[in-house]
């Protein structure tokens, strides 16, 4: 299969078939602190954000830093996203369709999880289903909802039948969520944590640490180098950055942007800075005044200074957004949408649309969304103000915000991680049913659009719909979307990687465990 990810454009046959065949991309020149060939043992110790002690194993909760790393440590999908950017064959082995609407995969054969369970295709049967229960909460149950069956054909292949053809389904399978979990003897899922991973659970205690050892028996060739791991909740960057200084971790998942300069100064630390999609958002509950007035929600649009939050907050680690969530990092971002620039005049003139003349607002966030987060409403507070905006910032404690703050108050701070494809960000935050809408977007165009290009295999159409989908999300969406900012995270020279890091999750896609050594 032809990997054409980042050129908007994809074969019939790349589409719907993959697997054993996929080649690896050549190394990128290899940074400060890098070596060609992998070493056993050691330890790694990782500092983590966006979690909290509430947290569990479940994958149907995922939903932050913490989450995914561990995710990734204890399992493994059917799919997954390389360091190079291409879908690769994870726990199945090949797939193919005919059609994007009948599916059938491969699954390896000779794999255990950590208790000794073979690995067969009652567990993928059993993982997936976790998502798609009537009752289930899952941020990833708006995925699966064209799954109309998913079956077996011996011990070794999946079936799984669509309502209609979806031809990014193998990307879908990569997505966090669906981790491969063992069904128990009573057919119950085990979601402690007992998976295919390269990494078997010692210890577990959400909001504060995680201990980790090796997979003896860990199938991937090459992989999982460590013999020990740790990994650290630390949502404070401060903190996280001085544990890095002191060699309290390993690497850190977000560098704070004011003391980059002297972190990369130091001969014992490596600063990488990856290009993604990753985004925030400052998300409106548009179903509810007053943001269900469309000419304020331009208003708030209109009065952000997206550059200057580029410039000063991020410090150039990033690129103006547009509203809406596909970066130009991904397939189908339409490079001919206008931008919308920062003019306070338009933004007072939709205000006053709106009916107000001056109107105050609050604005949740929270340092631990990422860095700079707070500096990042602070900013927009004052690019607001000549609009007649007053936006106060209401600064949440990083414990509980996604539970507690983030889709439960009208106004607040989000963050996203890149998708491979625009139809898993797009169905997961965007649909009218998705579970994570966070700005409460609905629009039945947009819904007609999202099914149509989810089937549609004639790229210049697909590309079409994805434009259109675009241009609805920037002028009607209820999420601002100021940028896409670059992953920028530290390690210290002692931990190596190849040279090319996945830029779909920070810490090289959240598998540093598995992809890194010892140096």
């Amino acid at each position: 299969m032809t990997n054409f990810l980042g050129q908007g454009k994809l074969s019939r046959r790349g589409l719907l078939q993959g697997g054993a065949a996929l080649g690896a991309a050549a190394l990128l020149g290899m940074p400060q602190g890098l070596q060609a060939q992998p070493r056993r043992g050691g330890m790694l110790r990782i500092a983590v954000v966006q979690g909290g002690v509430n947290d569990t194993l479940d994958p149907t909760t995922f939903n932050g830093g913490q989450h995914i790393f561990l995710g990734w440590c204890l399992r493994n999908n059917l799919t997954e996203i390389g360091a190079d950017g291409a879908l690769k064959p994870e726990l199945a082995e090949s797939w193919e369709s005919d059609d994007a609407i009948t599916w059938r995969f491969n699954l390896r054969r000779g794999v255990e999880f950590h208790n000794g369970k073979p690995f067969k295709a009652e567990d993928v049967i059993a993982s997936l289903n976790l998502h798609r229960g009537e009752d289930s909460t899952s941020g990833a149950k708006a995925l699966l909802d064209g799954v109309t069956e998913i079956t077996s054909e011996g011990d070794h292949l999946v079936r799984v039948v669509l309502s209609g053809p979806n031809a990014d389904f193998p990307f879908t399978l990569s997505d966090y969520h669906f981790n491969i979990c063992p069904v128990m003897p009573d057919g119950t899922v085990d979601v402690s944590g007992t998976g295919t991973g390269g990494y078997i659970l010692e210890n577990f205690d959400p909001g504060v640490r995680t201990r980790l050892r090796r997979n003896p028996n860990y199938w991937k060739e090459g992989a999982a180098h460590f013999d020990e791991g740790e990994v650290l909740l630390i949502n404070d960057p401060t903190a996280a950055t001085n544990a890095l200084v002191t060699g309290e971790v390993h690497a850190i998942e977000s560098s704070e942007y004011r003391t980059l300069a002297l972190l990369g100064r130091r001969p014992d630390i490596q600063v990488e800075s990856v290009p993604g999609g990753f985004h925030g958002t400052f998300a409106m509950n548009s179903a509810i005044a007053p943001f269900n007035d469309n000419n304020l929600r331009l208003a708030l649009k209109y009065g952000i200074d997206r550059q200057a939050i580029v410039d000063m907050v991020l410090k150039g680690h990033g690129v103006v957004a547009n509203d809406h969530p596909i970066s130009p990092m991904m397939p189908y971002h339409d490079a001919e949408l206008e931008q919308r620039p920062y003019d306070p005049e338009r933004a007072r003139y939709h205000l006053q649309q709106a009916g107000h003349d001056a109107l105050t607002l609050r604005l949740s966030v929270s340092d631990g969304l990422y860095v700079g987060a707070v500096d990042a409403v602070t900013m927009y507070r004052e690019h607001a103000a000549p609009a007649g905006l007053d936006i106060e910032v209401l600064r949440e404690p990083g414990d509980g915000y996604w539970s507690d703050v983030w889709m439960r108050k009208p106004f607040f701070a989000g963050s996203w991680g890149p998708r491979p494809v625009p139809d898993m960000i797009l169905t997961s935050a965007y649909a009218s049913n998705a579970a994570w809408n966070e700005g409460a977007f609905s629009n039945a165009r947009f819904d007609e659009l999202l099914v149509a290009a989810r089937g549609e295999l004639d790229q210049t159409r697909r590309a079409s719909m994805y434009a259109e989908m675009q241009r609805l999300l920037s002028d009607e969406g209820g999420s601002i979307i100021p940028f896409f900012r670059n992953h920028v995270y530290g390690r210290s020279t002692n931990v190596a990687h190849s040279g090319q890091v996945g830029s779909d999750w920070p810490l090289d896609g959240h598998r540093a465990m598995e992809r890194w050594w010892t140096a």
